[in-house]
């Protein structure tokens, strides 16, 4: 290899490696700004997206998502709640039904709540989200969970031809803490990296 063709190789490597990190670091600071954002407005559902339950009690995190769920529900934004996620290990207790369970302990009557528990990633459950409100004949959704998920969350509901609004759960144990607030985000930015790579190439 001629020193000429390696002065170009390094050059291309160094371009890559800049450009790179100024799309990382310019998705970073949307979500990070999606995060901190609340954009509810009346929809025609409220969404929780799943997290961990602990023998049929839903996880702090959970809880916090649950919580601004039913603030939002009482607040008038929705009549009906959809809360979403899969067994995960456990196979007694998914954390859709966690949730709704939760939630009608809390008062809000089980007519108003619709569990999909079919779901295990984030995808999953906005494809299943996404197919029971077009089932229903709703588009507008209302989209709660922690700050750091939102902004992908969001697209991947207007690829499925849904208009979500977000509203991040203030009580979250994730974003109250800095480094794990870091580490949450950055590992956004290459999910949200890699699903539009999947539907670029697909």
């Amino acid at each position: 290899m001629t020193r000429k063709l390696i002065k170009l190789t390094v050059a291309l490597l160094l371009g890559a490696v800049l450009l790179t990190g100024v799309y990382g670091g310019v998705i970073y600071s949307r979500i990070r700004t999606s995060a901190v954002t609340d954009g509810a407005r009346q929809a025609d559902a409220i969404i929780v997206l799943g997290a961990a339950q602990y023998n049929g009690k839903p996880s702090p995190v959970l809880r916090a998502r649950l919580d601004h769920a039913y603030d939002l529900f009482e607040r008038g934004y929705a009549s009906i709640i959809i809360t979403t996620g899969g067994f995960g290990p456990d196979p007694n207790f998914s954390e859709a039904h966690v949730g709704a369970r939760y939630l009608s302990e809390r008062g809000i009557h089980p007519s108003q709540i619709i569990t999909e528990q079919g779901s295990g990633t984030t995808y999953d459950s906005v494809q299943a989200s996404a197919r029971l409100m077009h089932a229903n004949g709703w588009k507008k959704a209302l989209v709660v969970s922690d700050g750091f998920h939102l902004y992908r969350v969001k697209q991947i509901f207007a690829d499925s031809r849904i208009d979500a609004l977000t509203s991040p759960a203030p009580g979250s144990p994730i974003e109250v803490a800095p480094s794990s607030r870091l580490w949450y985000s950055l590992r956004e930015v290459v999910l949200l990296s890699a699903y539009r790579l999947v539907r670029l190439v697909g």
